[in-house]
């Protein structure tokens, strides 16, 4: 079998220097290009030599059709509206679109189910084996303690971080959300402030922090009366994310069209 020909969008960026990196040592996989919007001043530049690696001969380009049109797996860690373009082109090519972007809104989340249609779309508020472990826990945990116990999603980052609670904590919610049989957005409740009023039976509630340099802290309070259970997970490098997102990209060679997530890639998920 050859090499998997991969393309990474965002390449400049924190994420997708980790994602050079941990490519550039796993077999099977073959860097082809890198993506990066027209005004970043790297284009034209090697990806290895841009992250302190030998020349991988792969270059940072700025229009992502025709390296697309050659790949067979994207890697995307960018922002909303150019994840969204990205996933219409990796429909056109038939290709594995990796989504580890997070901060969609609603509408968007029907045009990435639309580019499934045509597109193998592996998408996750986190790629991490240890978050989607921790996912599973927290699904067996509300389904077995029930609305008795309040859960809270306690989340920090660094300081540049836009999104709101992360998409982790909305992945982490989801998963509380399944194991008592509700929909997130009907037992989400608003931020605490002011006057808030006493808590709702059955809430899932988030609680953001931002600063400094924090890679992602996700605690899940479940707090009944007298006892408090803490589920948690602390990412220490952003090699964890990227080495999911290329096991992700493995996976999904040869699966066909479809929206999957981590659950799926890692075989948490009964089913499919």
């Amino acid at each position: 079998m050859s090499d998997i020909k991969l393309v990474i969008a965002g390449a400049a960026g924190r994420m997708g220097h980790a994602v050079i990196r941990e490519a550039a040592k796993t077999p099977g996989i073959r860097i082809a290009a890198g993506i990066e919007s027209q005004s970043s001043t790297a284009l034209g530049h090697d990806l290895g030599r841009m992250v302190g690696l030998a020349e991988l001969g792969a270059r940072l380009e700025s229009d992502p059709l025709p390296v697309l049109a050659k790949a067979d797996a994207l890697i995307d860690f960018t922002r909303p509206q150019v994840s969204l373009a990205l996933a219409d082109l990796a429909a056109q090519a038939r290709i594995v679109h990796v989504l580890g972007t997070t901060g969609f809104a609603e509408a968007d989340e029907a045009r990435i189910k639309a580019a499934a249609r045509h597109a193998t779309i592996v998408k996750s508020g986190n790629m991490s084996l240890g978050v989607n472990l921790l996912a599973g826990l927290v699904e067996l945990a509300t389904r077995a303690l029930g609305p008795a116990f309040d859960v809270e999603i306690v989340e920090m980052h660094h300081r540049m971080k836009a999104d709101s609670p992360s998409g982790t904590a909305l992945l982490l919610g989801q998963a509380a959300a399944r194991g008592r049989n509700v929909k997130l957005a009907d037992a989400r409740m608003k931020p605490h402030d002011g006057m808030s009023g006493p808590r709702a039976p059955g809430a899932i509630g988030f609680a953001s922090l931002r600063g400094g340099s924090v890679v992602g802290d996700h605690t899940v309070i479940l707090a009944g009366d007298g006892e408090r259970i803490e589920l948690s997970h602390r990412a220490e490098d952003r090699a964890i994310f990227a080495k999911g997102a290329l096991k992700a990209a493995i996976w999904g060679q040869g699966k066909g069209a479809g929206l999957f997530d981590m659950q799926d890639v890692l075989g948490l998920r009964a089913g499919r």
